[in-house]
């Protein structure tokens, strides 16, 4: 097919044999190709023509061959353990390399949204780091804050293992919840233990302190966030169903966080802060080595 421009109009030309010449295929033979010598050769002289059976037509994607499979969800069943199935299924039939499967519809946007969803995860840590390094002032102690995230996706993880229930839509946000919600236990203790240290206490009378004065606040702002989840948690409402792993992996990764934040964060705030020492001393030791140098010279 080509197009003729004309001045005011385009013409499109189709080209075709005549109608005498469409009825069998053997006129395919009468067909002239140009050889590497340069002479016309008909097709026949050089290709073979038999009949089978075959498909009426032949669905393409990609400029490629293609069959669509379609299937339906058994009840019980998720759209990640079905799309799991199936790659298990393909990978034991050990097709060629020349053939390939990839899902299409409903379970690629599925992939597509956790894959968004991952990195999504990924860069809300790295906001939350940044933003508290910027009020902290430091590099260490958002590391300390950050330290009880490990434990609160461990309890969210298994809460929706122990109900039954998928790594959806609704959990992956009620994760990222779950982090901001958080935080403000670290938080509270470490800006209590950063204060004290600043007034001349030991770091280790400075998170005990914390520990003791902000557990009430702490344990106040984390019932609230637990009786605030409850409703989604029972799946009370129209769609409550869909939206019960959001409140599961919340009430889990707090319920979990709860006890082991109130462990971890100080611990590892007290060795955090004995490696910052550290680093100060050497600095100091490196930063005279300099002076007595510059002065024998």
């Amino acid at each position: 097919m080509s197009v003729i421009y004309a001045p005011a109009d385009q013409y499109s030309v189709i080209l075709e044999v005549q109608p005498q010449y469409q009825r069998s295929p053997e006129a395919l033979s009468r067909l002239y190709i140009r050889s590497s010598q340069g002479t016309l050769v008909p097709l026949g002289a050089v290709t073979r023509t038999t009949r089978r059976v075959g498909p009426s037509n032949i669905n393409h994607f990609g400029q490629l061959p293609a069959v669509t499979l379609s299937f339906n969800l058994r009840p019980g069943y998720s759209l990640g353990q079905a799309a799991q199935q199936v790659d298990d299924a393909v990978r034991e039939l050990r097709v060629p390399p020349t053939i390939s499967a990839i899902f299409q519809g409903t379970v690629k946007e599925f992939q597509r949204s956790f894959q968004n969803l991952t990195t999504l995860l990924i860069v809300a840590v790295l906001v939350i780091y940044i933003v508290l390094g910027v009020l902290y002032e430091s590099l260490i102690h958002p590391i300390t804050i950050l330290s009880g995230l490990p434990s609160a996706v461990f309890g969210a993880l298994l809460t929706l293992q122990i109900f039954g229930k998928q790594i959806d839509l609704y959990a992956f946000v009620g994760i990222i919840m779950l982090f901001g919600v958080l935080k403000k236990n670290a938080i509270m203790m470490i800006d209590f233990a950063i204060a004290a240290q600043r007034q001349g206490d030991t770091p280790f009378n400075a998170i005990w302190r914390g520990c003791l004065l902000r557990f009430r606040p702490i344990m106040m702002t984390t019932v609230a966030a637990l009786f605030g989840t409850l409703p989604i948690v029972l799946g009370y409402g129209e769609g409550g169903d869909a939206r019960q792993p959001l409140g599961l992996a919340m009430v889990g990764g707090l319920v979990v966080s709860q006890f082991l934040t109130l462990y971890i964060t100080p611990v590892i705030y007290l060795y955090l802060e004995r490696f910052q020492g550290w680093l100060g001393r050497r600095k100091e030791r490196a930063g005279r080595a300099h002076q007595d140098a510059i002065a024998s010279v």
